[in-house]
């Protein structure tokens, strides 16, 4: 899957800033994933002072980890350094951050039991409702497959990152 190079805006000053914050499991595969896809994306259209992004997982399993080395390796191989550190997600997220996405129903399920408010149950997507050309329901776990797994994975996300930066771009978040 290739992905659309974005030309940088003309008018910059004028874009929304946003706060984003992807969230899976552990930290070490697709959240860390779509925060350097989506970062990617970023920079590369200029972005960077006006959409800051992160992840975390809803467990604490892998806290200070590097992500899972196979999905670091898939990533490369498209030219992404993921390189951020797992850390667990915590309810002062939500001041944090303008739009948390979560990949699956256990993610999302587990973070709506930790929104403080209803204002801030608004904040929550699932990340398969910004894919553009591929179909599915959740972002599945790699974790426990091959390499088709994390390929698979990667496709689903980079389709889907397009998709909110587009929105996230026309300011339609």
């Amino acid at each position: 899957m290739q992905l659309i190079i974005f030309s940088k805006m003309e008018n910059i000053a004028n874009q929304k800033e946003y706060r984003v914050l992807f969230v899976c499991l552990g930290n070490i595969c697709r959240s860390p994933a779509a925060e350097g896809i989506l970062k990617d994306m970023v920079s590369k259209a200029g972005l960077s002072n006006k959409i800051s992004v992160d992840s975390a997982g809803t467990s604490g399993y892998h806290e200070g980890s590097l992500p899972d080395e196979r999905m670091r390796k898939h990533g490369r191989m498209r030219g992404y350094d993921f390189c951020s550190l797992s850390r667990k997600f915590r309810s002062s997220d939500f001041d944090k951050f303008d739009i948390i996405l979560v990949m699956d129903d256990s993610n999302y399920d587990k973070i709506m039991r930790l929104s403080p408010s209803v204002e801030d149950e608004k904040k929550v997507y699932r990340m398969a409702d910004f894919l553009q050309h591929l179909s599915a329901d959740h972002i599945p776990d790699p974790y426990y497959s091959g390499d088709e797994g994390f390929e698979f994975v990667l496709d689903l996300l980079e389709d889907a990152c397009t998709g909110l930066f587009n929105k996230l771009r026309n300011g339609e978040l």
